[in-house]
């Protein structure tokens, strides 16, 4: 198949489609969007002074990987939140968002076949789709797993049969996941790396909501690998200032891995990679420096939680997440209750089927909207209460 041809069968980004479902249809209230997943809680309050301090910085070009300042300090963070160590030399690149990582680090680290065969990329299902588009870009065949209620919203990679786990090469892991906010306990992720060592695969760890959470702080992968003393290369992990900070245009994150994995990562990046600009890094590096905004943030969010959980009390299954900012919510129908929702309230969702992929005719995501807690308070508690009114009442 032609690299065109692998393009033309991919289903239309989710948030076009919502505008072809909703927008040809009159609002029934004041238009609140709880759709996509941009913070909106209030910036570290530093970021203004210095990016000021640095903005000279604009008129060089960039250190590619990141400045010594920006990696000391990701990698001061890592140690910090996670006990693990992790070198800021040799096993940590920036990133310029970490969709650019999740892509990239699969076109890096994916072999052109595995086994003689054509590689395999395991994704969750529902999932962030940029995982699904990087196994097209690089030929490998993209395995949509079922994350559902059943099995605690994880995918059970090793349910999977050997020839297909033969074949394997990556395996997307997003905990706390998106769109369902389950969290990967240190034995799931233990038996995920154990299964990658058997089989030689990588683990590909999306954890950019780790730092939004209501109880007990999610674990890193590379924290549990480095626990079971796996091969440093086994595991590469991806953080975001998207989530974490309330900086969703920064457009800053990273990952960290093995110093071979990060090679070649890094020689991807010398010939198509967008390196960040340099008064970026310098507020980056402040930012990763600074707990107490992202304290305050997730205070923000656990109230937000305790609202939806009232909201939505006695309503099986709409209970609020472990993590993350989103409410999975079961319906009869996504699109039907997005449009219902929309003509009727003015509020705007994603139907869960957006977010999936059919496979053997079932959409896990079919049954589900994912909502946005991501407003302020009041304006939450309003659209809580109008789509439980309309789609519960």
């Amino acid at each position: 198949m032609t690299f065109p041809e692998r393009f033309s069968n991919l289903p239309e980004y989710a948030f076009p489609r919502l505008r072809s479902l909703l927008d040809a249809h009159a609002p029934g209230g004041e238009v609140m969007h709880m759709t996509i997943g941009e913070p909106r809680h209030a910036m570290p309050s530093f970021v203004g002074e210095v990016l000021a301090e640095n903005i000279a910085g604009f008129a060089k070009y960039p250190n590619n990987n990141g400045t010594d300042e920006l990696l000391g300090a990701i990698s001061g963070w890592l140690g910090r939140r996670f006990g693990v160590t992790v070198d800021a030399a040799s096993e940590i690149m920036a990133l310029n968002g970490t969709r650019e990582g999740l892509m990239n680090a699969c076109i890096a680290l994916c072999p052109e076949t595995k086994n003689g065969k054509q590689p395999v990329v395991l994704t969750p299902n529902p999932f962030y789709q940029v995982y699904a588009v990087s196994a097209v870009t690089i030929g490998a065949e993209p395995v949509f797993v079922p994350a559902t209620r059943d099995n605690g919203f994880l995918p059970d990679y090793s349910s999977l049969p050997p020839e297909i786990l033969e074949r394997t090469a990556i395996a997307y892991v997003c905990s706390p996941s998106n769109p369902q906010g389950a969290i990967a306990p240190r034995a799931y992720l233990r038996d995920l790396i154990a299964l990658a060592e058997k089989y030689d695969f990588k683990v590909f760890s999306d954890e950019c909501y780790s730092e939004i959470y209501r109880g007990e702080p999610p674990v890193s992968a590379l924290q549990v690998a480095q626990e079971m003393g796996a091969d440093p290369e086994r595991v590469v992990i991806f953080h975001s200032l998207s989530k974490r900070s309330n900086l969703p245009g920064l457009r800053s994150g990273f990952v960290a891995s093995g110093p071979q994995n990060m090679l070649r990562i890094w020689r991807l990046r010398a010939y198509s990679g967008a390196p960040l600009p340099g008064p970026i890094q310098a507020v980056s590096a402040r930012v990763w420096a600074d707990e107490d905004h992202v304290i305050a943030s997730r205070a923000q969010y656990v109230e937000k939680f305790d609202m939806a959980d009232a909201v939505f009390s006695g309503i099986q299954g709409a209970e609020a997440p472990e993590a993350g900012f989103f409410l999975w919510l079961p319906v009869n129908d996504g699109e039907e209750a997005a449009m219902k929702l929309w003509t009727e309230t003015g509020v705007r969702v994603l139907p869960g089927a957006y977010l999936s992929r059919e496979v053997n005719g079932d959409n896990p995501g079919k049954h589900y909207i994912r909502v946005a807690l991501v407003a302020p308070k009041e304006e939450t508690q309003r659209g809580l209460t109008l789509l439980r009114d309309c789609l519960y009442g």
